[in-house]
């Protein structure tokens, strides 16, 4: 347990093992053991010694959690939800089961129910991070976006989760004529494209703002608010006086559902980009016989970034990722339609082994950076992504953009809705169970199938 909690979790794994094999039915032992496999990402290894720890001594609190925490990691959610409810049977106010019980209600779309139980936990526990966040992702994912995103501050508690340019003081949204603001990452490149759509309200209020991006977003941000400084995040941090990271603008702003600003869209590619990807895919789609009309343009992403060194995003990347394989059924739902791979990093290859009947057009190769794949998303007729950054991109750009989301949809599409208040033309295919990508690729297919009778 000393290895364990000082995060030595090799170490701790083997010091269980030899503890097991002298006492292999010690259910304290045996919960800690399945609780450190979880630690390491061993879901299906952890379930054994966990269910183990409970049928021996089925009175034991803390195994039912960790059973809980184990099968809610698989997507086993009713029996998640069952361990958990075991749980609190015997200990009512184990505040990290009903934080978690919560979750379970949110991820199967009881969201009222969820904050319940998030509720309980957060008087019980009020200092607890992961029971804060917990609850910060069940009012986001309900749209009380006030008090939601107020709590998804709570992610700067931990000192290792701050960087250095937290070191200046967090602008909180108040006028500061005359001050520098600097605004910079902290997410990924989808965060970015998502909430850089407040900069505009930052300046209204700040004297001078700085957006401090990676070199990728650089071009097509600098042109789609050309009265902004965008710096990379290779240069030299500008002087500025204070800094706040782009997912805490929301809080900053005081942004509700009704009050989501550019829906429309606000993100402008190059035109003459734009024009040039009209002229190349115009040769790769020439008008179908007899009927005098092009094809549809599908642009497709199957696959967002592993993300193998961040466990926790890992997991969710696994989640939230299929193969172009999956999307078999497009080939025949609309046989002329022409598929441009807009997949990047090592899944892309599949491209070149579409299913039988699909066509596939990869220029990716030609696509430096966003301003690039921007163009040539302008250039298509739709998009059709998992919840990854070229989605934010396409529904950025006002391109009509249908996504496909995992069964438990990140917070950020609100719970049981298939279209966003954050963008007009973005519409959500949520899986109606977990891991079975089927359904909402079939009803993508009959969507995509109106669109090219028109």
């Amino acid at each position: 347990m000393a290895l364990h909690l000082s995060g030595h979790l090799h170490e701790a794994a083997h010091a269980y093992r030899e503890a097991l094999r002298e006492a292999p039915d010690d259910a304290p032992v045996l919960s800690n053991y399945g609780g450190l496999l979880c630690s390491l990402g061993k879901f299906e290894e952890a379930r054994a010694p966990l269910q183990r720890a409970v049928t021996i001594d089925p009175s034991f609190a803390d195994g039912w959690c960790n059973l809980g925490n184990c099968f809610l990691k698989l997507q086993r959610y009713n029996d998640a939800i069952a361990a958990y409810r075991n749980c609190l049977r015997i200990s009512p106010t184990d505040a990290r089961a009903l934080s978690n019980l919560g979750l379970a209600l949110d991820y199967c779309g009881e969201n009222a129910l969820a904050q319940k139980f998030h509720q309980a936990a957060v008087r019980l526990d009020p200092d607890n991070v992961q029971t804060r966040m917990n609850n910060a992702v069940s009012l986001l994912s309900g749209g009380d976006y006030l008090n939601g995103f107020r709590e998804y501050e709570w992610r700067w508690v931990p000192p290792e989760s701050r960087n250095a340019l937290m070191a200046q003081p967090q602008w909180t949204g108040k006028a500061v004529p005359g001050r520098t603001v600097l605004i910079h990452g902290d997410g990924g490149f989808g965060d970015m494209l998502q909430f850089v759509r407040f900069v505009p309200e930052v300046q209204r209020r700040c004297g001078r703002t700085i957006v401090r991006v990676k070199r990728d977003l650089l071009a097509l941000l600098r042109r789609s608010f050309p009265d902004t400084l965008f710096v990379s995040e290779d240069e030299p941090v500008p002087a500025h006086d204070l800094q706040c990271p782009a997912m805490s603008l929301a809080y900053a702003v005081g942004a509700t559902l009704e009050t989501l600003p550019h829906a429309a869209g606000y993100l402008r590619a190059d035109a003459g980009k734009v024009a040039t990807w009209r002229e190349r895919i115009a040769l790769d789609a020439p008008p179908v016989a007899g009927q005098g009309r092009t094809p549809l343009r599908i642009g497709l992403v199957w696959a967002g970034a592993p993300h193998r060194d961040v466990p926790g995003v890992a997991l969710a990347d696994q989640r939230r990722s299929t193969d172009l394989a999956s999307f078999a059924p497009l080939a025949e739902a609309v046989p002329d339609a022409l598929v441009y791979s807009l997949q990047i990093g090592e899944r892309a290859e599949q491209a070149r082994t579409p299913p039988g009947g699909m066509r596939v057009i990869d220029h990716t190769a030609l696509l430096r950076d966003f301003d690039d794949t921007a163009a040539l998303v302008s250039a298509l007729d739709v998009i059709v992504a998992v919840d990854t950054s070229t989605a934010h991109l396409a529904a950025g750009l006002g391109k009509p953009t249908l996504m496909l989301s995992r069964f438990d949809q990140c917070w950020r599409w609100l719970s049981r809705r298939a279209d966003s208040p954050w963008y007009d033309t973005l519409r959500i295919y949520r899986q109606a169970t977990p891991f079975d990508w089927s359904d909402p690729i079939r009803r993508v297919c009959a969507d995509l199938q109106k669109l090219a009778a028109h």
